[in-house]
Formats: structure tokens, C-alpha cells, sequence
């Protein structure tokens, strides 16, 4: 590790020194991510060629399929990149290599749309081992950088944590909103080798950043594999996991289920939408833009005025927030199942219905995914804290993957009209029916939670209720 770095929080109450990198850096990575995510459906069913350069695009069961699969291996990896971590590099090394393998993933998917590249291979090759490759870094990298954030803190800032958690994902949604607002537009007047180049460089700038503050941030060291083991599956361990499986493994993998469709099944109903809007006329994927951008406005919203006003008729818990939001998420997911009935009665509805939904579903994700990244982080003992995060993010993972696994049987149910057993709105009611069922048995849980708070150098400090 090397004795220059700092391996505790020190005692200070101010702002940790390295959070402006680490918040530079997430900034500039998920614009690298949701840039090349953002336009994978839309490529896939629009834009994909063979060798020859003739059109070998997927349909919109298989294209989906796909594209949760894929984001299913990129919230995998987070447990594995977690091990590495807390076991044997320390979370700044694991972060610093896997992010080389990021930079070259997006590489590989340019190299697809190069003559000279797809004489040895077809496109959809290079699109698949480039997804890889990124899957793996960003997967990888995932857990150990929220991680990160909550390591800066110590007992006399940590009153700071909530807030900055809530800034981290400020910084990931601005990345986010201009990769969206971008991707599509230069997919469609430039080719693939920008739209998946752009992002690459950005992710190339995004691990120099984080290169440029590692004086500046305190090194968790790693415990070691045996120390990991142990302090992994002590009882202090085993109550921590016993505590927050049920709740990162059955309930929120539901809301990543319906979440994530946001940049499949919902992409491929805005291609049947009046796409004009606000005097704009809107690519398919596009729409999207409007998640982040509403995170923005909302982050605050939430932070500064609706949980101190909540806060005045009951304690506003962490476990709270989230059963509120899943209960959102259902409502949310009602509208695309709204608007698809009329798309089948042969209307064509404005995309700002999806607007509508947009705004729901990002109000269930405030309320959800950044409480989550707070509650995995304090749930955590000290030697646990990536570990733990990986946990959490593995729920996204087979949210993802159930989703995907539903697409796939779709599409291999296909009759001889093209009609499956979840056409249309059915659909959508689906999964807004298993949202409903998901957010009632997390309201049982959460009566019935109790775990212990951590924070660095203060173990065990309070109960957590719900």
C-alpha cells in the first residue's frame, strides 16, 4: 500500500479532502457507463450489421434479453470485485486495475464498427466481448467505490455521510443525463465507433482522476483472506448478512427488475409514441435523460424539504424510505402499462405519458436505491463494508437477470403472428403485480428488522429500526 497513504479518518469535521476526486471520478465513469448503455437496445434492433455490412439486428424479446443479461453480469461482478477488495488489494488498487479492463472494453465494441476489425469478426462478437470486458470493470469497481466514499468519514464527520451519499449520486446522474442526452444522436449521425468511443475516453479520463486524489483519500487496508473469512463469518458477520440478504436478495431485486426496463421495454414502447414533445421530436432512447435530470431535482427535494417534512409525523427510517418506494414502483410501472393498452386500441400517446412515469419511478428510486447505498455502508462492519455493498448489488444483478430470463422465454414462446403468452400491456401488468407483492412483504420484514450501526472507528454504535 505504501506508508504515504493514510489508513484512518483522522478527526476532522469538515469534508474529507478526497471526496471532490472521488466525485470528479464517478462523474466522468457513469457517463462512460450509461453512455454505452443507454443506446445498447437501440443498436441492437436498429444499428447492428454483419461483416458484410448488411443489417443483423436482434428483436425486441431477444434485444431486451440481452441487455438485462448484460446488466445482470455488470451488478455479478460487484461481489467478486468486493472480495478482491476487502481480502487482498485494498479498494483503490481494485478500482485502479479493473478500471484499465473498462477502458479496454469499450475499445473492443468501437473496433466492431472498423472494416478492417470485422473482417476476423462480426460486430455482434466485438459488441459481446467488449460487454465483457466492461461488465467486469465496472462490475468490479462498483461496490469498492461507494465503499470508498463512506471510508472518509469518521466518528466526528460522519454526520456528513448521509448528505454526501447523497451528492455521490448527484455526480452520477450528471455523467449519466449528458451521456443520454448525447448517445443516440451520435449513434445515428456518426456510427458506433463514437458513440461507444466517446464513452471510453471518458472512462479513461475518470480513472485519471482518481489517480490524481489517491494522496488525498485514507486506504482501507485489506484484511487478508483468512482475516476476510473470519471477520466475514463471525457472528458479528453472520448477523450482519442474516439481516440484509432478505432485503438486497428478494425484495429490491424486484425493483431492479422493473427499474432497468427503463432502457429496454421501455426504449422499444417509445418507437410507437408521438415522440414530439416540449417542441422537441425525441429519439427512442433519449427519453431516459429524463431519470437523471430528475435525480438532480429531486435529491435535493427529498433531502432539504419532504424528509424533514415527514419527519415532523414519524421517524423517517431507512427501511421506511424503502417500502415507501416500493410502493411507488408499483404505481410508476402502471403508467407504461396504461400507455401500451392504448397503443393496442390503436392510439398513439404522447412520450410525455412516459415522462409521467419517469417522474414516479425516480421518486421510488431516490427513495430506494440511494437509501440502500447508505444502509448497506452503515449495516456493514468495519471489514465488510465492500463486501456487504457487493451483497446489495448482486440483488440489482438477479433483479436483471430474473428480467432477462422472462424476455428470453418470450422470445422462445414466439407463435407463427409473432404474438407471445405477454403481449402487449399484459406485459407490463406482469411485473407491476409482482412489484405489489414484493413491496408487501418487505413491509412485513421491515417491522420485524433490527441490526447495529457502523461507521469507521466507531463499531456497533446504534440499533438501526425500521
Amino acid at each position: 500500500m505504501g506508508t504515504s497513504f493514510r489508513t484512518t479518518a483522522g478527526e476532522s469535521q469538515s469534508l474529507p479532502s478526497g471526496i471532490p476526486f472521488i466525485i470528479g471520478n464517478e462523474a466522468a465513469e457513469r457517463f462512460s457507463f450509461y453512455g454505452m448503455k443507454g443506446i445498447l437496445t437501440v443498436y441492437m434492433t436498429t444499428y447492428m450489421l454483419n461483416s458484410a455490412g448488411q443489417a443483423d439486428v436482434m428483436g425486441d424479446e431477444q434485444a431486451q434479453g440481452v441487455y438485462h443479461l448484460f446488466t445482470s453480469a455488470a451488478y455479478f461482478f460487484p461481489i467478486l470485485g468486493a472480495i478482491v477488495a476487502d481480502a487482498f488489494w485494498g479498494k483503490y488498487r481494485t478500482i485502479m486495475v479493473l478500471s484499465l479492463g473498462y477502458c479496454v472494453g469499450h475499445a473492443l465494441i468501437s473496433l466492431g464498427d472498423l472494416a478492417v476489425t470485422t473482417q476476423f469478426l462480426a460486430p455482434r462478437y466485438w459488441l459481446f466481448i467488449g460487454m465483457v470486458f466492461i461488465a467486469i470493470g465496472s462490475g468490479g469497481i462498483k461496490p469498492c467505490v461507494s465503499a470508498h466514499v463512506g471510508d472518509q468519514f469518521g466518528p466526528n464527520n460522519q454526520h456528513l455521510l448521509s448528505k454526501i451519499f447523497a451528492w455521490f449520486y448527484f455526480s452520477i446522474n450528471v455523467g449519466a443525463a449528458a451521456s443520454m442526452w448525447l448517445a443516440e444522436p451520435m449513434l445515428k449521425n456518426y456510427g458506433p465507433w463514437l458513440a461507444f468511443g466517446l464513452p471510453g475516453v471518458l472512462m479513461a479520463l475518470a480513472t485519471f482522476v482518481f489517480w490524481l486524489g489517491r494522496h488525498r483519500f485514507v486506504h482501507i487496508p485489506p484484511s487478508g483472506w483468512k482475516g476476510f473469512v473470519q471477520q466475514t463469518f463471525n457472528p458479528e458477520g453472520r448477523r450482519a448478512l442474516s439481516n440484509l440478504a432478505p432485503i438486497f436478495l428478494i425484495f429490491v431485486p424486484v425493483f431492479w427488475a422493473l427499474f432497468d426496463q427503463t432502457g429496454s421495454s421501455w426504449v422499444n414502447q417509445a418507437d410507437h409514441l408521438d415522440r414530439n414533445f416540449l417542441g422537441i421530436t425525441w429519439y427512442k432512447s433519449q427519453i431516459q435523460v429524463a431519470n437523471p435530470i430528475l435525480i438532480l431535482l429531486l435529491i435535493p427535494l427529498f433531502s432539504y424539504v419532504l424528509y424533514p417534512l415527514l419527519g415532523r409525523y414519524f421517524k423517517v427510517t431507512p427501511l421506511r424510505k424503502i417500502g415507501i418506494g416500493l410502493f411507488l414502483t408499483v404505481i410508476a410501472f402502471s403508467v407504461p402499462c396504461w400507455i401500451e393498452s392504448r397503443i393496442e386500441k390503436g392510439a398513439t400517446p404522447n412520450i410525455g405519458w412516459q415522462l409521467l412515469a419517469y417522474l414516479l419511478l425516480t421518486a421510488a428510486e431516490v427513495m430506494v436505491s440511494i437509501t440502500c447505498l447508505e444502509f448497506a455502508y452503515t449495516q456493514a462492519p468495519r471489514a465488510m463494508k465492500s463486501f456487504i455493498m457487493g451483497v446489495y448489488l448482486l440483488g440489482v444483478s438477479l433483479g436483471n437477470l430474473f428480467t432477462a430470463g422472462v424476455n428470453f422465454t418470450l422470445a422462445s414462446l414466439k407463435d407463427e403472428q409473432g404474438r407471445t403468452p405477454l403481449d402487449g400491456s399484459n406485459y407490463y401488468l406482469f411485473f407491476t403485480v409482482i412489484m405489489l407483492v414484493a413491496a408487501i412483504a418487505f413491509a412485513v420484514y421491515a417491522r420485524r428488522y433490527r441490526g447495529d450501526t457502523y461507521y469507521q472507528g466507531n463499531e456497533a454504535q446504534t440499533d438501526a429500526s425500521s
